[in-house]
């Protein structure tokens, strides 16, 4: 397979995953591309987490965030389906959910676990979950919402943020929809506020919640919604919204800023219109659309140019995934996941419910510190097994090579990383310099006389370049 095709592998798994080493790279070239893209979206048994192992190093997942948060962290760490825990980060994005407004982490894993369960499937099917979803519920007041005391909350905020977008729908549909989830709501709800507040965590930890229709509380009456008449409930608005033009080019738009690029050019706006068609000749399946978006040529040409800025949490998963630094769900994956919220994203802390402000947002001055300094650190460290093993295989078939060769081979070890000229010529002088304070030849290297922290400080040189943050 030639250097031009890994690299297109490179990419799609940058993109659609969390990034993968040139080891990893050359065992997957064993299949072609459409190939590796089927097996991304069709991954096998779901990742069976050791939870003994985790109540063991971190106590109950039910305690707060903090252990609710490593259990994520870990498994997408350490998954073998990472298209699977991207879409599911996506979604945490989309339908943003505080852990801080209910105080119940076990309910908000259980969102997340359906974020996972429903990850390629139906959109509409996805949605109605939500709305029956208690951690939504109560973050959105559905709670409250009841037959002759209407409350709008979860009805804005799904046409605006959730599903169509703002220009797409006017005040009456608002109204209309937020009937028809009257008397949806959560389980015991009047026990579940005094458990809130005088609750412990021990022996058992916190009481999930559970959705709960309430027929008496619900508006039974004729709604008008989106031009459609009748006596609607939840499950017609879902069908009503899955079926709009403006449901369809709102996810298709959020899929591929998320996963291509952070600005939507003209042939970015040709691959999102495919994406639609896509959306509704396969019942709204979001596997289909992913699939329509990384088959694209328009994808592949992106192969050799940064177009997306890195979110913190899959900056600092990928740089987990490459050092090996995590391999048990130890009090450790905590400290590496406060590095997110640090950098801006915080895990199951969305700023609101409008989720995360992406894109160059993720790179303001002070988040780029954080980021810097994370990957740096992450990289350098060459007693981690992951940097280790990329150590052992450095060698590779030529002993000697030149600056610019060394370069090449650390930037392929990370991922076949695109570095710019410039990038390449800062970096160079740093060798030069290297290799004149370690008294070795700097025009023709011998990799043998390298010490192994030398090499580990270019990889953590390369992790700080432009082409690194991105994808």
């Amino acid at each position: 397979m030639s250097k031009s095709e890994i690299g297109l592998i490179a990419h799609l798994m940058r993109n659609a995953a969390f990034g993968e080493t040139e080891p990893q790279l050359l065992n997957r070239c064993n299949n072609s591309y459409d190939q590796n893209l089927d097996s991304l979206l069709n991954p096998g048994e779901p990742d069976v987490m050791p939870q003994d192992i985790i109540l063991r190093m971190n106590g109950s997942l039910d305690e707060g965030p903090g252990t609710g948060a490593s259990d994520w962290m870990y498994r997408m760490v350490t998954t073998k389906n990472p298209l699977e825990e991207k879409l599911t980060l996506f979604f945490h994005g989309l339908f943003a959910v505080n852990y801080s407004v209910g105080n119940q982490a076990r309910t908000q894993l259980n969102q997340i676990d359906t974020f996972r369960r429903f990850a390629f499937g139906s959109f509409k099917d996805l949605l109605l979950e939500l709305s029956r979803d208690p951690a939504m519920i109560f973050f959105l007041n559905n709670n409250e919402n009841v037959q002759g005391n209407v409350n709008e909350n979860y009805g804005r905020e799904l046409l605006e943020l959730f599903a169509m977008g703002i220009g797409n729908y006017n005040e009456e549909d608002v109204k209309e929809c937020s009937r028809a989830f009257t008397g949806w709501t959560i389980y015991n709800m009047e026990y579940m506020r005094v458990k809130a507040v005088k609750d412990s965590f021990s022996p058992f930890g916190r009481i999930a919640w559970h959705f709960e229709y309430r027929d008496h509380e619900h508006d039974h009456g004729d709604k008008t919604f989106l031009g459609e008449k009748g006596k609607f409930n939840g499950e017609d608005i879902i069908d009503i919204i899955a079926r709009q033009p403006a449901t369809a080019r709102f996810i298709c738009q959020r899929l591929f800023q998320f996963f291509a690029a952070d600005k939507i050019e003209k042939e970015g706006a040709d691959v999102i219109s495919t994406m639609v068609r896509s959306y509704y000749e396969n019942n709204y399946e979001i596997r289909s659309v992913m699939r329509t978006l990384f088959a694209s040529d328009y994808f592949k040409s992106l192969a050799s140019v940064n177009c997306r800025v890195r979110n913190p949490v899959e900056l600092v998963v990928g740089a987990l995934r490459i050092s090996g630094s995590v391999s048990t769900p130890t009090p450790t994956v905590t400290a590496k996941l406060d590095t997110a919220n640090f950098m801006g994203q915080g895990f199951l802390r969305p700023p609101s419910v409008e989720g995360w402000h992406e894109a160059e947002e993720w790179i303001d001055s002070g988040a780029l510190v954080e980021r810097v300094n994370f990957v740096a650190k992450e990289l350098r460290d060459h007693s981690q097994p992951g940097i280790k093993g990329l150590l052992d295989t450095f060698i590779g078939n030529k002993q000697k090579i030149s600056p610019e060769e060394l370069i090449d081979r650390c930037a392929n070890l990370l991922g076949f990383i695109n570095l710019e000229s410039a990038t390449k010529e800062s970096l160079t002088k740093h060798i030069q310099r290297k290799c004149t304070d370690l008294n070795i030849h700097s025009k023709e290297i011998d990799v043998t006389q390298l010490p192994e922290e030398s090499i580990a400080e270019l990889f953590s040189l390369i992790s700080i370049t432009p082409e690194y943050q991105m994808a």
